[in-house]
């Protein structure tokens, strides 16, 4: 393992555009089910829908923060709903299923989504087995990354040094709270919407595109 790795107990990734490529389009899937639904709530057109949800994963980091926070809805429904999708799009990645089992320690899901949709890609991708536990919005009380809170909670939960715990994330926004409190960071810049937003050097440890293949590099002390 490279040395810089050798201390590390815990690997907590994100999901969604983290652990398959951006590229899959399968969360275009899921913005097409949140445009319908907000179609559905606002008795709005596509375009004012798409107005609204982007608006909202700007302002609250998810649209569903925003779609609680100003119009009420119900967490479970729009998560059951928007969930609703082929996962045909992505298939078993075995590489990473090697990178992952290779990995000594303990491995997390830490995810905006909820835990059921995130156990049926971790099944398609044939890793499920690969993790501890997945911690899923609502352990995270609803409050969705980048919010210091959910961070907080992940690490009491499982009792996790974060001073001995990688978060990977596609997102570099939300790699500032882990920073923060003292986890290694990694950016995985596989091409995710806004994934460059709030981009900042001092929060990011390392760059890097393509999970699996970094775990064999690091694994093999190639990096």
């Amino acid at each position: 393992m490279h040395p810089e790795f050798s201390h590390i107990d815990d690997w907590v990734f994100d999901l969604d555009n983290c652990l398959y490529p951006a590229s899959s389009g399968l969360f275009t899937l899921i913005d097409a089910r949140m445009n319908a639904y907000i179609r559905r709530l606002l008795n709005v057109n596509e375009t004012e829908a798409h107005r609204v949800q982007k608006s909202h994963f700007y302002q609250h980091g998810t649209t569903l923060a925003g779609l609680m926070a100003e119009h009420g809805v119900d967490p479970h429904d729009f998560l059951n709903d928007v969930h609703d999708i082929p996962l045909d799009k992505i298939d078993a990645d075995e590489r990473l299923a090697e990178g992952l089992g290779r990995l000594p320690g303990r491995k997390f899901i830490f995810t905006n989504g909820d835990e059921p949709y995130a156990r049926r890609v971790l099944g398609r991708l044939g890793i499920e087995e690969q993790f501890e536990a997945v911690h899923c919005i609502l352990a995270n009380d609803l409050q969705p990354k980048p919010r210091l809170h959910g961070y907080e909670l992940l690490l009491e939960r499982f009792e996790i040094d974060p001073g001995r715990a990688v978060l990977f994330e596609d997102m570099v926004k939300n790699l500032k709270p882990a920073k923060a409190l003292g986890m290694t960071t990694i950016w995985v810049d596989n091409g995710s919407e806004q994934a460059h937003q709030a981009y900042d050097p001092a929060i990011v440890d390392f760059r890097i595109e393509n999970v699996g293949d970094w775990l064999h590099q690091m694994l093999d002390g190639e990096l």
